[in-house]
């Protein structure tokens, strides 16, 4: 991710106001058009599926028009007690057969069966050879039944799939006499349905409030009729598998979506009609599509246009915003030696040319402010230097002469004598003008001098090791960088104890960088103590320092010359000590400046 960022932070003004412009309003017009094709989509889903609503409606109307023709020929058959009696068994027959004969639509075969178990039927013949082994279980219901009711479907050997509308007969005194039983033509009812309702993308079902098929499968249809709804093929006739009939029974009424086996389908389910039935019709979700497939194609060509339109005044309006500021980049690529001044043609009066304008004015404010900035850096380089050059402390050379004269009467000539050779050595090395920069062999040499001088004066109180690694020797260094963190550690960490402190100063080179370490064993320093050292340059430097140059001073004087991958390092804990870590590039010092001498 961030190496693309950095690829498109690379590419040109004019470019990324072409891909911003462009890709914005395609990404606008993308998203307008989806969305009116989903309104569109929307609309039409709702339409169709308020157009199924009617037609279920329609439907559940012509069912309980169905349930009422049905009733009406029960309750006819109910009036004539006269059938049931016996020795009336052929003109039962005679009156169930003209009853089917004009209602041959609503059912395939009627029976009256008497309370002692004798059934007639408009199919005599066929009964007493088939036979019907459902009709007894029917009738011990109609037993215990006030008024009529409806089977769930099953298979009647004279029927086929059929829905049984049972009625029981009483007689004036209230002593159960036998039933009327009708089993439904549901081949014939689903035929009439399937003719409004099955079509390539839809298709409907009819179930129980228990969940049972009540449609038959109608052999007069093609296959592809029922390709929408999961039918075992495997069987004859096809049924819908159990698990499937769960899921739409468990379908709310209303509409919802389920898996079919061609893909997603959208339901409508009706309430249960007074049949106990559920009319579910079937959509296939591509259908809601097909009819707004033109609409794309009309968007696919304005899009076309749109776009051709698009990149072509994305491109112009690029073109011209931008090539005026490409003019501007290339002059000030061009700004490299800043005694020539590039200039731009201010001709436009937009913002453009104002913009020419201002960059001329700043080119020339520019220029001056360097100049400026050259005379001033070069002034304060040259007063930078002197001012450390003559940082010596008076109160040292005072205490450091009162101890020479100290060590003179008591006539220890050798001390005095090395302790000159010190002094002046040390105000040698600090007031050497050819440069700021030393070896670090010159800088241990400087130091040592500088350690003597501070034993003779106190003692026995510390003592300094020095360890430094040969290959570290000629590497250059600031001069007066290491004589600060003796000094810091000698007064703020060796001072205060009541035994010998040790200062341990050790070099080595790691992976191309000079590493110093220095440690004392002195009083160390809290956390409060450690963050107040780098905020010591802004106290006034104590009377017993040799310089003014404290460790923060340090730190930045080697971040300035180095970088800021270099400096120092502090660590401490009180009552162990404190340790300075130092990082400095592993590399000779530069050549010093030779200085003409004045002609007198």
């Amino acid at each position: 991710m961030r190496h693309r960022l950095r690829e498109f932070s690379r590419w040109s003004m004019a470019l990324k106001h072409f891909v911003f412009l462009f890709t914005g309003t395609s990404v606008l017009f993308g998203v307008l058009a989806w969305t009116n094709l989903r309104d569109a989509e929307s609309l039409f889903r709702k339409q169709v599926l308020g157009d199924a609503q009617i037609i279920i409606d329609r439907t559940n109307l012509y069912l309980d028009v169905y349930l009422d023709s049905v009733q009406n020929i029960l309750l006819l058959l109910s009036t004539r007690e006269d059938l049931l009696e016996p020795g009336a068994e052929e003109k039962a027959g005679e009156v169930l057969r003209r009853y089917a004969e004009k209602n041959g639509s609503l059912y395939r075969t009627m029976y009256l069966i008497r309370a002692d178990g004798q059934v007639l039927t408009n199919a005599q013949l066929n009964y007493e050879i088939i036979g019907n082994p459902h009709l007894q279980p029917l009738v011990e219901k109609a037993r215990s039944s006030y008024g009529m009711f409806i089977s769930e479907p099953y298979d009647s050997p004279l029927s086929g799939r059929t829905a049984a509308f049972v009625l029981p007969l009483t007689g004036t005194d209230g002593t159960f006499r036998g039933a009327a039983v009708v089993e439904a033509d549901l081949m014939r009812l689903t035929s009439s349905l399937a003719s409004v309702m099955n079509s390539r993308n839809q298709t409907f079902a009819i179930i129980t409030g228990k969940g049972a098929p009540v449609h038959a499968f109608d052999a007069g249809l093609p296959l592809s009729a029922y390709r929408l709804l999961p039918y075992d093929t495997g069987m004859f006739p096809p049924q819908l598998p159990p698990d499937f009939l769960v899921k739409v029974s468990e379908l709310p009424v209303g509409t919802a979506e389920l898996d079919g086996p061609q893909g997603r389908l959208v339901a409508v389910k009706s309430g249960m009609n007074r049949l106990g039935w559920h009319f579910i019709a079937f959509y296939e979700t591509d259908y809601f599509y097909q009819n707004i497939l033109s609409l794309y194609d009309n968007y696919k060509t304005a899009a076309a246009v749109w776009i051709v339109l698009l990149f072509l005044s994305s491109l112009f309006l690029s073109r011209y915003i931008t090539n005026p500021l490409r003019t501007l980049v290339a002059k000030m690529d061009r700004v490299r030696d800043m005694e020539v001044l590039p200039s731009i043609a201010a001709t436009r009066e937009d913002e453009i040319g104002r913009l020419a304008r201002s960059y001329n004015a700043m080119m020339e404010r520019i220029h001056g402010l360097v100049q400026e900035i050259k005379e001033a850096e070069t002034a304060k380089r040259q007063l930078t230097l002197k001012m450390l050059q003559s940082q010596i402390a008076p109160h040292f050379l005072y205490n450091t002469l009162a101890c020479i004269s100290s060590l003179a009467k008591q006539q220890k000539i050798e001390e005095v004598r090395e302790t000159v050779k010190s002094l002046v050595g040390l105000l040698s090395f600090s007031f050497d003008k050819s440069t700021e920069f030393v070896t670090l062999e010159e800088e241990l040499e400087g130091l040592r001098m500088y350690a003597y001088i501070q034993q003779v004066r106190y003692g026995d109180k510390f003592t300094l090791e020095t360890e430094a690694a040969p290959d570290t020797l000629m590497c250059g260094m600031l001069k007066l960088t290491l004589q600060p963190l003796v000094e810091n550690a000698i007064f703020h960490g060796l001072a205060p104890l009541k035994r010998t402190g040790r200062i341990r100063l050790r070099t080595k080179r790691v992976r191309g960088r000079l590493v110093i370490l220095l440690r004392d064993d002195g009083v160390g320093m809290d956390p409060e103590q450690l963050q107040s050292l780098f905020a010591e340059r802004h106290r006034a430097p104590s009377r017993h320092r040799f310089t003014g140059i404290g460790v923060m001073n340090v730190h930045e004087r080697i971040r300035l010359h180095y970088g800021t991958d270099y400096g120092l390092q502090v660590f401490s804990r009180p009552g162990q000590g404190t340790l300075i870590r130092m990082e400095l590039p592993a590399q000779p010092p530069p050549a010093p400046v030779r200085q003409e001498p004045a002609v007198s």
